[in-house]
């Protein structure tokens, strides 16, 4: 019912995870991000436990393939379940059951991974993964979001439309951009449209928080006059 990209680029070590469905807020329970660790997304008959249980393993030094084997040993409806992890240094780990409802699969590249399920036919991955690949010219979260496009022209997923999420980590232990559609008619659309509203204010004001490795800033007019000097009210 789902299909979701996770994707590390290679240059700033920056990772994303982006995913749409026909089901309420999937942005609740299926994307999870974390910087200088790795992105996961799991799906089908969800289990939301993966995500933050394949993020622990990772962290403490399992790799993907290993974090997943772990992850699908310890649920007796793994058969059920379609779950995909990229490691922060580019190591993919993909899992879809017999019992996922078809079309069902998954498709990758070198630090780009892309899974799905219940879809309209094997073209929503594969046009998914080349819209993506063909993108290179554009910053991460923009080429994250070209490529689902991709994905929906080729049918998406085959029940209709609901729901869309897009999260970017680099360096902090929060993301540097967090987006949720939870529910409308063209959620894609609409992940675009927030990604523009992100950029006129949001993504200046966001460099100036407290990050893993400076406390941030905290004079306002030292903001407030960043901020006029990008062109931001």
């Amino acid at each position: 019912m789902t299909w979701s990209l996770l994707a590390r680029d290679p240059h700033t070590g920056a990772l994303g995870v982006i995913v749409a469905t026909r089901f309420f807020a999937v942005g609740a329970l299926c994307p999870r991000v974390e910087a200088g660790l790795g992105a996961l997304a799991t799906q089908a008959l969800i289990n939301p436990l993966y995500a933050p249980r394949g993020l622990d393993l990772l962290r403490g030094g399992a790799a993907p393939e290993a974090a997943l084997d772990a992850l699908l040993a310890a649920d007796a409806g793994r058969e059920a379940r379609q779950c995909h992890i990229l490691g922060a240094d580019g190591r993919i780990a993909q899992h879809t059951g017999r019992d996922c409802v078809p079309w069902c699969g998954a498709v990758s590249a070198e630090h780009v991974s892309v899974a799905g399920n219940m879809l309209a036919g094997p073209r929503v991955v594969q046009d998914t993964l080349a819209a993506f690949l063909a993108a290179e010219h554009l910053p991460l979260d923009l080429r994250m979001i070209h490529a689902m496009e991709a994905g929906e022209a080729a049918g998406g997923d085959a029940r209709g439309k609901q729901s869309a999420a897009l999260a970017v980590t680099t360096t902090d232990p929060y993301p540097d951009l967090d987006l949720r559609v939870d529910d409308h008619p063209d959620p894609l659309a609409e992940l675009r449209r927030l990604h523009g509203v992100a950029q006129q204010r949001f993504v200046h004001f966001r460099r100036f928080l407290p990050g893993a490795d400076h406390p941030g800033v905290f004079d306002r007019d030292v903001i407030a006059s960043a901020l006029k000097a990008a062109g931001v009210a």
